[in-house]
Formats: structure tokens, sequence, C-alpha cells
């Protein structure tokens, strides 16, 4: 299959769904095996899915403790206490709906066979990249560009 990322190409095969294989336990990705190997393409899809596990059981606890908690505390300082912590729960809740968004574009990349390749250069984001932020999908040096030129168009 050929991708295409700003006039560059690279080539890389449709990864097969349900590898026979299991992963091992203690298997990590390394730099110098192949880039997006089917061990690697399961890896990271299982920490993506587990962290989308993480972030919806998490919502389900709050949501939760949402419906049980009650607005009606007779003292003033205790009612203004709550609804700030439900204020601050509910903003939590909004920025982990938009990673949940992002996780799973990650997951339809990696179906796709485009995950772990920079959108801006389609050169391979480095495992270290990948490992710290699995829905990376800029390439350190493209991040820093594009951080970069943001700087100056708000400074401007």
């Amino acid at each position: 299959m050929k991708g295409k990322a700003n006039g560059h190409r690279h080539s890389r095969t449709r990864p097969p769904r349900d590898p026979a294989k299991p992963l091992p336990p203690s298997y990590r990705p390394k730099q110098g095996e192949p880039f997006m190997n089917p061990l690697m393409r399961q890896y990271f899809k299982q920490k993506l899915v587990f962290w989308r596990n993480e972030i919806l059981r998490e919502a389900g606890v709050t949501m939760q403790s949402l419906q049980t908690e009650s607005l009606h505390e007779p003292d003033i300082t205790d009612r203004a206490s709550l609804e700030t912590d439900i204020s601050l729960a509910l903003r939590t809740r909004d920025r982990e709906r938009k990673l949940l968004a992002k996780i799973d574009a990650a997951l339809r990349r990696i179906e796709e066979g485009t995950y772990g390749y920079c959108e801006e250069t389609g050169e391979p984001i480095a495992i270290r990249r990948l490992e710290a932020r699995p829905i990376a999908t800029l390439s350190v040096e493209a991040q820093e560009r594009h951080e970069r030129l943001e700087r100056t168009m708000r400074d401007d």
C-alpha cells in the first residue's frame, strides 16, 4: 500500500486484523526492529485500547457520583465546594472525551496501516515518542516546527 503525506511516499503493508501469535507479556518495541511490524502494531493497539477503557471506566464512576451527590447541602460553603468539584469533574470528562476521539483516530490508523507515521512528513515517528504519547500524529521535529509557527503567529 502506498501512503502519501505532503508529497512524500513510503510503502507499508496493511496490518492483519488479528495476528495469530499473542503478544508476549514482556514485549516492548525496540528501535532496531522493523517499524510497525505486526507485534509492534498489536502492542500499540493494546496500549490504546487499555487507555480508552480506563477513560470510559473513570467516566462511568464520575457519572455515578454525579447522580448520587446532592446540591441540596444546607451549608453554603459545602454547596459551593461541591459545585466546584462537579465543575472540575465535568471539565476533566470533556477533555477526556476529546482524548477518546484521538485514541479512536489512532486505532483507525493502526487498522489502515498509517499509525506511527508523521502526518506532515510521512516519516516514522520515534518509538520513544509513541510510547510517551501513543496518539501522536507528528514526529518530534514536525511538532516543534508546528509549535514554533504557532508561537510566531501568536506573537504577530
